[in-house]
């Protein structure tokens, strides 16, 4: 008995939407990185991109327990000396709660090239509208 690897070709994908709201940003996070990567799925293959689209709506409305929001940076660096950027979470989630979910997300993610082709299937919104009325989306309530 062989052991079934999937293609890309034979994918199925389904559209999720995580409502984020009240939930902790890490724990949301956990939940929409599983759901891109496919871990779902009993069709999962480590090396194949075989995971769903997900959107993420509330974003905004997403927690950070402890102290996060005072003690958490975002970190950037231009490469030049004297470059470094530095944005405390609290900022960052009045601003763009948006990037803070990505970020959470891709550092869930594989370190190689499927995950690039994974968060171009996140779609994260800041309020409790989206634009993808069309694909009939299912609600995440696991």
């Amino acid at each position: 008995m062989s052991t079934y690897m999937e293609k890309k070709g034979n994918v199925v994908r389904k559209w999720y939407v995580v409502d984020a709201a009240g939930k902790p940003l890490g724990k949301t996070a956990v939940i929409v990185a599983d759901l891109l990567r496919g871990k779902g799925k009993p069709t999962y293959t480590p090396h194949a991109d075989c995971g769903d689209n997900v959107i993420v709506i509330n974003a905004g409305k997403a927690v950070l327990t402890g102290n996060k929001m005072e003690q958490k940076y975002y970190r950037t660096h231009s490469g030049y000396p004297g470059g470094l950027k530095e944005t405390q979470y609290k900022t960052l989630m009045q601003t763009k709660p948006e990037l803070a979910m990505r970020l959470a997300v891709r550092g869930m993610l594989q370190k190689n090239t499927i995950a690039q082709w994974q968060l171009k299937r996140l779609r994260v919104f800041r309020g409790a509208e989206h634009t993808h009325a069309a694909q009939k989306p299912e609600v995440w309530d696991r």
